[in-house]
């Protein structure tokens, strides 16, 4: 027998399901455990590369962009979707090629594969896409394979090489090219893989995507700051070996040692300004253009 609700009395609301982060904790040690070995060698290669100085940050600020959005997070209902054991196990297919190829790049993939396959199982699409930039993010931990990084820093070199030609030219030093090497009056100076601005460019890329996610409310903003860092980070660096062709011509040490360091810090820097005020000059123009119509 139906029993009356008394006036005034209010229904309880369906709960829905929550974060499951019980689960996703257990899981995550699980797949920390299995990759330990490959994200140690990870690590190590942060710390002995100078071109993936900025690995150390890359989970620290994933992880900092993702409790940012807690409150998103919780205010959405989640549940299981098993289609994500289908990236799970593509990511143990990687890691297995990975170990038996001698292929750092794609064990390294293979975590990232692992991780979203993991969220996708025990939080379905919604909690993926909730946490679709962290997640991008982490790829920039993961440094370029090597057909790759020497497909893109030999025409970088010789970019860089042609622009410090000329701008040395303008300004009344001979110099005379021979691929990636400028031969002056003092010296010969050549633009090796490390002045190619490879290393710029995937620290600089990093920071863009950081930057236009905390200083900007619009999302592709985002992507359009990572499409100018490739032109910005070009130009630094193309800077960088002029005024190092100038300063070998007053000393030959300033080519070299921590000076050439120091250089290669303020030319980052001045990248960053770039970056920055490139932001504040479209902004502008963006607000005038929507303001006129």
């Amino acid at each position: 027998m139906a029993e009356p609700v008394e006036a005034g009395a209010e229904t309880a609301p369906a709960r829905s399901a929550t974060v499951p982060w019980t689960a996703i904790a257990w899981f995550g040690a699980l797949l920390l455990a299995c990759y330990f070995p490959v994200l140690k060698r990870l690590a190590h290669d942060w710390y002995i590369d100078e071109d993936m100085g900025h690995g150390f940050f890359v989970p620290v600020v994933a992880c900092y962009i993702a409790w940012q959005r807690r409150d998103a997070i919780l205010s959405k209902s989640y549940r299981h979707d098993f289609l994500g054991l289908v990236p799970l196990l593509l990511g143990a297919a990687l890691l297995a090629f990975g170990t038996f190829g001698v292929e750092l790049f794609v064990t390294r993939a293979a975590f990232v594969v692992s991780l979203i396959g993991v969220l996708l199982t025990l939080g379905g699409w919604a909690l993926i896409i909730e946490l679709y930039f962290p997640l991008i993010l982490l790829l920039f931990m993961i440094p370029l394979p090597s057909v790759i990084y020497y497909q893109i820093t030999f025409p970088l070199q010789l970019l860089a090489s042609q622009v410090a030609e000329v701008s040395l030219s303008l300004v009344g030093i001979p110099v005379l090219r021979e691929g990636n090497v400028l031969e002056l009056p003092s010296q010969k100076l050549s633009v090796v893989e490390a002045c190619s601005g490879i290393r710029s460019l995937m620290s600089l890329s990093f920071l863009a995507l950081v930057y236009g996610f905390f200083f900007d409310s619009k999302p592709w903003m985002r992507w359009l700051l990572l499409a100018v860092t490739i032109p910005i980070a070009i130009f630094a660096n193309a800077m960088r070996v002029t005024l190092t062709g100038l300063f070998s011509e007053v000393n030959p040490e300033f080519a070299r040692g921590l000076f050439h360091s120091l250089e290669g810090w303020v030319i980052f820097m001045v990248a960053l300004a770039l970056l920055a005020g490139f932001h504040q000059a479209f902004n502008r123009l963006y607000a005038r253009f929507h303001g006129n119509r």
